[in-house]
């Protein structure tokens, strides 16, 4: 569990849960050290993008992929499925593709919302022309046009008790009168989507108008991820219980086939074409993005690509041999390949080099952590039992073993996200005798349980099984058997995994949070007690004091009385230790020479329709090339 999910379509081997003013130094020096593997692949991008592909060749994109969810947005919130979704469902706002700092930029608003001097009442105009694809929900299997009654709709859907959306957190308490339809679906009845909600109305077909119960400057942020998407109402009723394998939305990909546990395809949206609809590559961004070729397609209409091919691919020797024989455009770099790719001074392999290979390097606004079930009746409760496994964790050891890849976690929120104290060194740093004192405290001298003799065994949920999961969990295991504790790993399916977390039946597990928006609040709310699972508070962490500071937060413009309170609570959850803070990752990346248009991202959802492939691809595999947990 070492690669990032969040290259577009590149492997997605760890486990996430969702997608950062301030000292903003450590990410732009991270940025800069990794600039020389950026600057080998410069005149590459530079001639690709002045290539296309002849007339009536078909732009195939081929990449690895997990196995996903659905296609819900309301019900899905890890990243692989995200991903998914983002091809085909599209938000009011997205995040500018090639600008840094982010920014949130219109998509199916017409431009950024007017707000009122107040901050409470935000007005959107939805663009006109904008069709859901042609879909047997329909009348006539005719798309229709996107209006603002669907964003309420939508959102409405979020707020649903039951569809037990993750993404609820986002909205809670945010928007007037939302909370109160949100309780009334706890009925048994129908929900009744036609009850007004005085915070979120349509005012006419095409001005959307939400009204806040206090300011909330994260709002646009929230706007741009995929809970908000649009949704026709037509399909979730057409469809009902399956709405969830059967997306219908407005962007510029639509689901062709998905063959679970396998391979999903995606083609163009033909509605786009047919409607006329013309979304253009962006004309500007950082500086030094024309010199990559970053802007050679400036103004073009997009998507490029014609038509998207993703597989399942657990097993990693398999994915990485395809990538070699170029069934795959793109490729993330394990572990076990590193030596293959990398010299040892950190230049890429001579071969790959001369084969048009790149590498695309970039560090991430995403933790990893262990989580302890704060409900279990073992951890939940014995603060000195999480500390002292928190003092067992040999953090030098595992920034070894993941090769300099990852940088210390001291706390939940990465460098680069207001709130982050690189001079911090965690309340609980590796001391293994401070790790056996406290562990006699939590009633477990040496190890064991008094009550029967025998070592504490504790149970730690995977959502993989690959060879780098098993890996990881046999390090985590030689760290608390140092102390006497011992670790039995219990390897799941993703599905299986988030279930057990949505019910709460995981005593500890491995995740890691990927930020949804650039804003410290999107990490300090994974401990804010209203968001416990199947909210994004997986651990199901309750401090009434830490509550209070986390909506006193919420409603302050970012400044000193802000940043204070989030290094409060950051101190809080170091001292009470609902997590053991692991690290946050570098993230490195391979495309082959004919992807162009391609800059990392860490909110690339909905992205993939700016890379162009602009040479001919190598044949598409239609079966036979399975990997070992391809089966339903």
């Amino acid at each position: 569990m070492t690669l990032s999910g969040r290259w577009m379509g590149l492997a997605i081997r760890p486990v996430h849960d969702g997608r950062r003013q301030g000292d903003e130094t450590g990410r732009f020096a991270a940025a800069a050290i990794l600039l020389p593997l950026m600057v080998l692949s410069a005149s590459g991008h530079a001639r690709a993008a002045e290539r296309s592909l002849p007339a009536g060749v078909e732009q195939v994109y081929r990449a690895e992929t997990s196995r996903i969810r659905g296609f819900d947005p309301v019900r899905v919130g890890d990243v692989t499925s995200i991903h998914a979704i983002s091809k085909v469902y599209e938000t009011l706002l997205q995040y500018a593709y090639l600008d840094r700092p982010y920014r949130v930029e219109p998509l199916l608003a017409e431009a950024l919302p007017d707000v009122s001097p107040d901050g409470l009442e935000y007005l959107f105009r939805i663009r006109r022309g904008i069709f859901f694809q042609d879909d047997p929900c329909f009348a006539g299997g005719r798309g229709r046009e996107l209006t603002a009654d669907d964003f309420v709709y939508s959102i409405k859907r979020v707020a649903d008790q039951k569809n037990a959306s993750g993404g609820y957190w986002a909205f809670r308490g945010r928007i007037v009168g939302l909370d109160a339809f949100r309780e009334a679906s706890a009925s048994v009845a129908p929900t009744d989507y036609d009850s007004p909600v005085e915070g979120l109305k349509a005012t006419d077909r095409y001005c959307l108008r939400i009204r806040l119960t206090r300011p909330y400057s994260q709002l646009p942020f929230v706007l741009a991820m995929h809970y908000a998407a649009a949704v026709p109402r037509e399909a979730v009723e057409y469809y009902g219980a399956d709405f969830i394998n059967h997306p219908v939305g407005t962007g510029p990909f639509i689901l062709k086939s998905w063959r679970r546990n396998y391979r999903m395809e995606y083609v163009r949206n033909p509605k786009w074409r047919e409607t006329g609809r013309q979304d253009a590559y962006p004309s500007s961004g950082e500086a030094a993005d024309a010199t990559f070729g970053l802007l050679a397609d400036a103004g073009r209409p997009v998507p490029f690509i014609d038509r998207i091919v993703e597989y399942v691919i657990s097993d990693g020797s398999t994915q990485w041999l395809m990538f070699l024989a170029g069934e795959l455009d793109v490729s993330g770099v394990s572990p076990d390949n590193w030596d293959a790719v990398f010299t040892a001074d950190g230049r890429l392999n001579e071969a790959l080099a001369k084969r048009g290979v790149r590498v695309h390097a970039m560090p991430q606004l995403n933790t990893y952590y262990v989580g302890f079930n704060m409900d279990d009746p073992v951890v939940g409760g014995n603060r000195a039992l999480r500390q002292a496994l928190t003092c067992a964790f040999d953090a030098e050891q595992w920034v070894r073993f993941h090769r300099g890849r990852v940088v210390r976690a001291v706390g939940p929120i990465p460098p680069g996200v207001s709130g982050y104290d690189p001079a911090a060194t965690g309340a609980f740093p590796f001391d293994l005798e401070r790790a056996r004192e406290r562990l006699q405290e939590a009633g477990y001298p040496g190890g064991r349980d008094p009550s029967t003799g025998r070592r504490l065994e504790l149970t730690l949920e995977l959502g993989a099984a690959d060879a780098s999961t098993r890996e990881t969990a046999e390090l985590l295991g030689a760290f608390f058997d140092r102390i006497g504790v011992a670790l039995r790993p219990s390897y799941n399916n993703r599905p299986a995994f988030f279930s057990k977390l949505e019910q709460r039946r995981a005593q500890m597990f491995l995740l890691n949070w990927v930020a949804d928006y650039p804003d410290p609040q999107n990490f300090l709310q994974l401990f804010y007690s209203p968001n416990a699972s199947p909210g994004p508070n997986r651990t199901n962490y309750r401090d009434p004091e830490y509550d209070r500071l986390y909506e006193a937060a919420e409603t302050l413009p970012n400044g000193p009385e802000r940043l204070e309170l989030c290094r409060t609570m950051v101190r809080m959850v170091m001292e009470d230790c609902p997590w053991i803070f692991l690290h946050h990752p570098v993230s490195y990346g391979l495309s082959h020479r004919r992807i162009s248009n391609y800059k990392p991202h860490d909110f690339p959802y909905g992205m993939i329709k700016y890379v162009r492939v602009d040479e001919r691809p190598a044949p598409v595999p239609q079966g036979g090339l399975r990997g070992p947990d391809s089966g339903d």
